[in-house]
């Protein structure tokens, strides 16, 4: 290079770079601003011989302190009185420095859990809303530029970091969801598009793939997924609708009952023969007894084509079409009345469905520990029953939750999720009876507990050996 070009060549880089420069948003104040949306929180699961600490990151929805944590954040096996001692942290600020909190509950619909922030630890909280965008219902364009915040872990402060990445494509799965072209945000954590605007929230499932190769044997690719960010994030317009379904209880009640079970989409065939066009049709494998599906008069058979007359939407894969369903149910009241349209032997029909209680679920079932035996049993609720294809009417016997390593039950090989018929011989009708003929095996002295366990459809003898 001729040395008396250099200072222009400088003078014009340094040109350049300041003109671009003041066209870009002014990211470091936008990041510090919407920190105060974020948190990280820190809960403890009791189990039945120990206690795991688990952490998370939690979006801010209102004033009132209250945080969204993802579905997958908390275990589905653990019930609400086994998490305690909820701690929520600033990113960036000393560990030592937490706010308590308490477990809410958990949404039906959008399958959230909630926490509220005890009231010290509010007053530098933001709610996410406050950087919702004019028109929270645009979509975000494809290639349209997108940033996020990202968190370490607590050795580490939970410090906050920046991710930026341009959107790859939106998807309805069956929530609308934005993927970028990489990791934009940490789990649970907020995305926003160049203006500082609230476009979407971190979803699991889309972490950012890395391909190595095997030290051992050249060639052999292994494939991981960084578990602490996200590329796919659930968009805004879906996240802001719902941030007011905080539950009233625990357990997410009062949750909304239909009673089928199984649904499979239409074939593109067979939805041209029925002349649906582009609209999309769920076939009705079996309708539950004594259902608001039965009820209502829907069959095994029936195609629903539409839902309070709006036609099912046509989206990709197939089976995202039932998802849709279950949603459209779940985001209603027990007592609202939905009108289905269904196809019946090439007859269009009209039935309202009044929608009813949910059945107990597991979550809410009963159970207790039996230390000596190594077991927790869980009292039968519904949908055990209707998974295993049996009478529903009929609750019956008890659920293995947990069985102890090394126990004179796992020796036996019993396994979780096993349904315990009969107990020493005596057939079990009641959650109630199965704890006192567990309670007489404990102190009886006997050596042996003998259990009549039903597995995959199959029945087998377990002999478990007691310790005098």
């Amino acid at each position: 290079m001729i040395p008396q070009f250099r200072p222009l060549l400088a003078a014009t880089a340094a040109l350049l770079i300041s003109l671009g420069r003041a066209d870009l948003p002014d990211y470091p104040a936008m990041l510090e601003e919407r920190l105060a949306s974020v948190v990280a929180v820190e809960f403890a699961i009791e189990h039945e011989m120990d206690r795991t600490v688990n952490f998370a990151f939690g979006l801010v929805i209102d004033q009132a302190g209250t945080v969204i944590l993802e579905s997958g954040a908390i275990s589905d096996r653990a019930t609400p009185d086994q998490l305690v001692d909820f701690k929520v942290y600033r990113p960036g600020e000393p560990s030592t420095q937490y706010s308590r909190a308490e477990y809410i509950g958990q949404d039906g619909y959008t399958t959230w859990h909630f926490i509220r922030v005890a009231p010290e630890g509010r007053h530098r909280l933001r709610p996410i809303t406050d950087f919702a965008a004019a028109d929270p219902a645009r979509l975000p364009r494809m290639a349209e530029p997108v940033w996020g915040i990202g968190l370490r872990q607590k050795d580490e402060d939970f410090e906050p970091y920046f991710l930026q990445s341009r959107i790859s494509m939106i998807q309805r799965l069956p929530q609308l969801t934005g993927i970028a072209l990489q990791g934009v945000a940490g789990r649970g954590c907020p995305v926003f598009n160049a203006a500082g605007e609230f476009v979407g929230i971190g979803a699991s499932g889309f972490g950012q793939r890395m391909m190595i190769y095997s030290q051992r044997r050249r060639g052999e690719m292994s494939v991981l997924l960084n578990p602490d960010e996200a590329a796919g994030f659930r968009l805004a317009s879906e996240v802001l609708s719902a941030v007011g379904r905080i539950p009233t209880n625990p357990f997410g009640r009062p949750l909304p009952w239909f009673g089928i079970d199984g649904i499979d989409p239409v074939t593109p065939e067979v939805a041209e023969f029925l002349g649906l066009g582009s609209a999309a049709g769920l076939v009705v494998s079996e309708v539950l007894p004594g259902s608001p599906a039965e009820t209502g008069g829907l069959l095994p058979r029936d195609i629903i084509i539409a839902i309070d007359g709006r036609p099912l939407p046509r989206l990709k894969p197939d089976q995202v079409v039932a998802a849709h369903l279950m949603r459209e149910i779940l985001k209603r009241q027990p007592g609202d009345v939905i009108s289905f349209t269904i196809l019946r032997e090439q007859l269009e029909l009209e039935l309202p469905v009044e929608l009813g209680d949910a059945p107990k679920t597991p979550q809410e079932s009963e159970r207790r520990y039996f230390e000596d035996l190594g077991v927790t049993v869980r009292e039968t609720v519904f949908s055990d029953v209707v998974a295993r294809r049996e009478d529903p009417s009929v609750l019956s016997g008890v659920i293995v939750h947990f069985v102890k390593p090394s126990s004179p039950v796992d020796t036996a090989g019993v396994q979780g999720d096993d349904w315990v018929k009969e107990i020493n011989g005596t057939p079990v009708e009641s959650y109630a009876q199965a704890l006192e003929l567990l309670e007489e095996a404990e102190r009886s002295g006997r050596p042996e507990l003998v259990l009549l366990v039903s597995r995959g459809g199959e029945t087998a003898v377990m002999r478990a050996k007691i310790d005098s």
